[in-house]
């Protein structure tokens, strides 16, 4: 018999929810990412729960037991019930009747293993209950996890076809939980290359939440590779490469990085529209541009450090390396702090009457010659 704890388990306040249900006589299980972490021995974010209960008896029943209630997908069975604070998404049990790629039209089921099939992977087929027992209703899903094979349930190609984002979702859970030595899956492999038209149907937000997930996995080199070999990565990033990627993850591992998804997306090459295609934010939109300016500049460490911050600059000096396979600098994280303090000495006013366009001449003229200086000359030998 499986178990599985930790303190996601324990918590009251997650115990409550099933106990709200299981204490009118429904089934109910933790099931999914949290089962599946807890398993591997990795940190558990979010709390999934599957029942027999329908939605509107879901709702009165957390009504009742004072759990706030959000009704987040109730046509597709799922609701969100607040427990002091902690948000567990309960759905139903389920099964498809109709898909087009993006949506489904699902009726309910008491039966847990029809809620099973129709998941994505088997490791993500996993129940637990209140104990922490765990259920594997395909008989699949804890052999799986324990070699750290991603497959799909069932038929792969079916699979796909229910949602094309199960084909990012593919490669981003081998990034994270497959395993080199095992590979990937062929079948899923080769259904993937012959479904990649349904990426079109899919958003540029939909598709740039995988892959930020996707490249913030601790080494999503192979990954990359393989969606390189069947046209994935051509087809959701074109004109981009994924050769970099290892490189970069090499040097990173060097000086004690942490994986950082906009820095291995800059990796990939310069990105015509890139905002737009993965609907990045302002401010991820901004860094990224940055860190190829940064690239393309010659500017030492320390000086990218005085107009980037610290940060910004170690993964411009972690790409500049990867990029053009040159050692790391010596003494980067002093050289870093020294000139994320630095403040430049001159001001406009100090260089008054100037203004306009010669004013802005002569700051540049300065500000190079104290950079040059390596941030030694002083106002007064500036002015000078």
């Amino acid at each position: 018999m499986t178990r599985v704890s930790g303190k996601w388990l324990s918590d009251v306040r997650a115990q409550k929810v099933l106990a709200v249900l299981e204490d009118a006589g429904f089934e109910a299980y933790f099931v999914g990412g949290c089962v599946r972490n807890a398993l591997l021995g990795v940190p558990v974010s979010d709390i999934d729960i599957a029942t027999n209960a329908r939605p509107e008896k879901v709702m009165a029943l957390a009504e009742a037991g004072g759990l706030r209630v959000v009704a987040t997908g109730v046509e597709h069975g799922t609701v969100t019930l607040i427990s002091d604070g902690l948000a567990c998404e309960v759905t139903t049990w389920r099964r498809d009747l109709e898909t087009d790629g993006r949506r489904a039209v699902v009726s309910f089921t008491n039966d847990v293993l029809e809620d099973a099939r129709r998941r994505d992977f088997t490791m993500n087929a996993l129940y637990c209950d209140r104990q922490g027992k765990v259920l594997d209703p395909l008989g699949q899903g804890l052999a799986d996890l324990k070699a750290h094979r991603v497959r799909f349930i069932e038929d792969a190609e079916n699979r796909i076809r229910e949602d094309y984002l199960r084909i990012l979702r593919f490669f981003r859970f081998y990034a994270w939980y497959g395993d080199a030595s095992v590979g990937m899956d062929k079948e899923a492999l080769a259904a993937i290359s012959s479904l990649i038209a349904g990426l079109e149907t899919l958003s540029r937000e939909r598709i740039g939440h995988e892959m930020l997930k996707l490249l913030a996995a601790p080494d999503p080199g192979q990954a990359l590779a393989s969606m390189s070999l069947t046209g994935v990565l051509s087809q959701v990033l074109p004109g981009t490469s994924a050769e970099i990627v290892p490189v970069l993850v090499a040097y990173e591992n060097s000086i004690g990085a942490a994986p950082d998804a906009l820095r291995r997306l800059a990796a990939l090459g310069r990105i015509e529209g890139v905002q737009a295609q993965l609907r990045l934010s302002r401010a991820q939109a901004k860094r990224l541009k940055l860190l190829f300016l940064g690239v393309e500049s010659t500017e030492k460490p320390e000086v990218l450090a005085w107009r980037h911050g610290a940060d910004l600059a170690r993964d411009i000096v972690l790409l500049r390396a990867a990029m053009l396979g040159q050692p790391m600098p010596d003494n980067l994280d002093a050289r870093l702090e020294r000139g994320a303090v630095q403040k430049f000495p001159i001001r406009a006013c100090d260089l008054a009457p100037l203004t306009g366009v010669a004013l802005g001449e002569r700051l540049k003229q300065l500000e190079a010659r104290w950079l040059e200086s390596g941030f030694s000359l002083t106002r007064e030998e500036l002015l000078a």
